[in-house]
């Protein structure tokens, strides 16, 4: 018995990397999975068949798995996903909005192609699949469903040269947090990762840093180390944990704090003054990081 018998999954951007191994591991857990993949190279251009590799390698496991090449940036391809797991499998359980692509460059040279293509691939991606399997969910009644989307450490805390790549993750982020209220009285969860790992959208950027990425680094911090944490929030062992972004990484598993007002001030009457301000603005400050301190203290990694 596996943990999503059953159900029905679909994946994107699963050809590759992360997407590739959670399909994998979704279908040795017992789902029925849709392999959605463009075929795209990192930057968003050309096309091939991997999807149909993945496929291939699910059955030959025993799996169950078909398909899909739709773009993702397409609503009309957000909804082939539905589409075609209705057409297969009768039904679906399970999105895993897992495809990306990179274009980084500077803020001085970034074009408006490069801010648009990572936006509609990452966050119009997440709408465009999101809502016809949203409208399913509430029009069919079927309970128990995830959504489960990918931010990223570069939208969350920042990084130099990703500002397209950046805003469409922290978008991402809180389009999650919106979703799991919508979706909350239909049975459905929505949980964000922010995954690190070494994969062929990221190993360039090391190489770039002069660094060497050997076998060993791969297997230690490969995508494989991402897909545990997703199967568990698909299966029923997830039920009722939502809103939430954990952040996986070579072997980590780690929950991270969503936005709180730390430490606020109130005026009694009339607005603030400014030389009130030169006072107060400190305090915040001064309360902000004494927060950090605190997370950055409990946050350390736990060995089991």
């Amino acid at each position: 018995m596996g943990r999503l018998d059953d159900r029905v999954a679909v994946v994107t951007g699963a050809g590759r990397g992360i997407g590739r191994e959670i399909a994998l591991m979704m279908a040795a857990e017992g789902a029925s999975v849709v392999v959605n993949d463009l075929g795209a190279n990192t930057d968003g251009t050309g096309t091939t068949n991997i999807a149909d590799d993945v496929v291939e390698e699910i059955r030959a496991a025993g799996g169950s798995a078909v398909a899909n090449t739709a773009s993702v940036a397409e609503v009309s391809g957000g909804e082939s996903l539905l589409q075609t797991a209705l057409d297969n499998f009768g039904g679906m359980d399970i999105l895993v909005n897992n495809a990306g692509i990179l274009r980084d460059k500077t803020i001085f040279n970034m074009e408006e192609a490069d801010w648009d293509a990572v936006l509609a691939v990452h966050l119009k991606g997440h709408y465009c699949c999101s809502r016809p399997f949203a409208r399913y969910l509430r029009e069919s009644g079927r309970q128990n469903g995830r959504i489960i989307n990918f931010s990223s450490v570069s939208g969350l805390f920042g990084n130099f040269g990703q500002a397209n790549y950046g805003a469409a993750k922290a978008g991402i982020a809180g389009f999650s947090r919106v979703l799991a209220i919508e979706l909350r009285k239909y049975g459905c969860t929505v949980n964000t990762i922010s995954p690190g790992a070494l994969t062929r959208m990221t190993i360039p950027l090391r190489e770039n840093r002069g660094e060497t990425v050997e076998q060993e680094d791969i297997d230690a911090g490969g995508p494989q180390h991402i897909a545990p944490i997703v199967v568990w929030l698909a299966s029923d062992a997830g039920k009722g944990i939502t809103s939430e972004i954990f952040h996986a990484a070579r072997g980590g598993v780690a929950i991270m704090q969503q936005p709180r007002i730390i430490k606020s001030f109130r005026k009694s009457t009339g607005m603030w003054q400014l030389d009130e301000l030169d006072d107060v603005v400190p305090q915040l400050v001064e309360a902000k990081a004494a927060n950090i301190e605190a997370a950055d203290r409990d946050g350390v990694s736990v060995e089991v």
